[in-house]
């Protein structure tokens, strides 16, 4: 069995690491390269950096940042945001991160998903998904930093993701992106059914259940979450020790 992971998630703004709730109501929750290096200290099996603005804004990821970052730590490192073409992706890993998360530009672009797989590797694309539950109960992608809905459902997408090349998936529930009331675990598992590759849940994160419950009920293969780890609530090892002491294969 696969040890599940877990995955502190840097949302940066500005320079700075942010934390809203729904993709909204940002406040500040730090520096981005001090945040990394606690988080490598405290032995996060992964770490994410998302440029949550640099679509929107129609801009490259700041480079610069994602250095220091890969500088100060020694854990697998996923970077995205604003990512458009195949020299973005190269620039990214040249920089130092170990994977590049695909969002908005993968569904105006198919292609890039499978070229990038092609030439750097499924085990470096990460189609990152925004969800959000539409009034009839099914959900529906967004781009854009979850500014834009797309005619894709969520489970359709995640599949065709699969088979264009991407080696993971990255699923926010925007709608309990910072409730801190647990993970969307309908449509994590309807995904987790879905696909072959690992599925990284997002979303909702407030206590160690709800980290339990996306790993097993939800069968996702990682628990990302921010709002936790950022602020103190929950510290990395006692994520760990909990999931550990109900049976859950984690790295440690």
């Amino acid at each position: 069995m696969l040890a599940k992971r877990i995955i502190p998630c840097l949302d940066v703004k500005d320079g700075r690491v942010v934390k809203g709730v729904r993709f909204l109501e940002l406040r500040d929750a730090g520096d981005p390269v001090e945040c990394a290096k606690a988080y490598d200290r405290d032995q996060a099996d992964e770490l994410v950096f998302l440029d949550i603005t640099a679509s929107h804004e129609n801009r490259k990821t700041v480079l610069e940042m994602v250095r220091k970052v890969a500088e100060n730590i020694y854990i697998p490192f996923t970077v995205g945001g604003g990512i458009r073409k195949i020299e973005d992706i190269r620039e990214l890993l040249k920089a130092g991160c170990d994977k590049v998360s695909l969002n908005t530009f993968a569904l105006d672009n198919e292609h890039l998903v499978t070229a990038a797989s092609e030439r750097f590797g499924s085990q470096c694309i990460v189609v990152a998904i925004d969800s959000r539950r539409n009034p009839d109960g099914t959900s529906s992608v967004y781009t854009h930093g979850g500014r834009r809905p797309t005619s894709w459902d969520t489970v359709g997408w995640a599949v065709q993701a699969e088979k264009l090349g991407a080696g993971e998936i990255l699923l926010t529930s925007m709608d309990a992106d910072g409730t801190r009331n647990g993970y969307d675990l309908e449509i994590t598992r309807a995904v987790a059914d879905a696909v072959c590759i690992p599925v990284i849940a997002s979303g909702g994160a407030g206590k160690n259940s709800h980290l339990y419950d996306a790993l097993t009920a939800g069968g996702a293969d990682a628990v990302l979450a921010a709002s936790i780890f950022h602020y103190g609530e929950i510290s990395i090892p006692a994520a760990k020790k909990y999931l550990i002491e109900r049976g859950i294969a984690i790295r440690t």
